[in-house]
């Protein structure tokens, strides 16, 4: 395993007023949303696609909590790929930025959801996903 992602320089600040927004406890709970959120859009990026690191920084620890292991699951079934390849860092930060982009701009499109609605609202569009 790894032991340090950083967001993006633009996420930065991203990260600190969804966390605020949204009010689900600390900055590594919306960057865990994130990450699991740009998985389940089901995007694929190449290792190159990672943007600047000059955000946040995260300890694998802090931001995985006792859940690396279910993390890695969906980025490997996702990619196809299996625990030790080289590209996983360089995969969570591409999904890391991504999925923090992706709720930023959904938010500010709904500025009045509240946090637990907007997990809710992330939930029954999950449950209600056809593959």
């Amino acid at each position: 395993m790894f032991k340090h992602i950083k967001t993006s320089g633009a996420n930065r600040q991203i990260v600190t007023d969804l966390t605020r927004k949204l009010g689900l406890g600390a900055e590594n709970i919306v960057a865990r949303l994130a990450i699991a959120y740009s998985l389940g859009q089901r995007r694929k990026f190449a290792p190159t696609d990672v943007l600047d690191s000059s955000g946040k920084e995260y300890s694998a620890n802090v931001l995985f909590g006792s859940n690396y292991l279910l993390y890695l699951a969906m980025l490997c079934a996702l990619y196809g790929i299996n625990e030790h390849d080289k590209n996983i860092p360089r995969l969570f930060k591409a999904h890391l930025d991504d999925g923090l982009q992706l709720i930023d701009k959904e938010l500010k499109e709904n500025p009045n959801i509240s946090g637990f609605d907007y997990l809710i609202d992330k939930i029954n569009e999950g449950l209600n996903i056809k593959t």
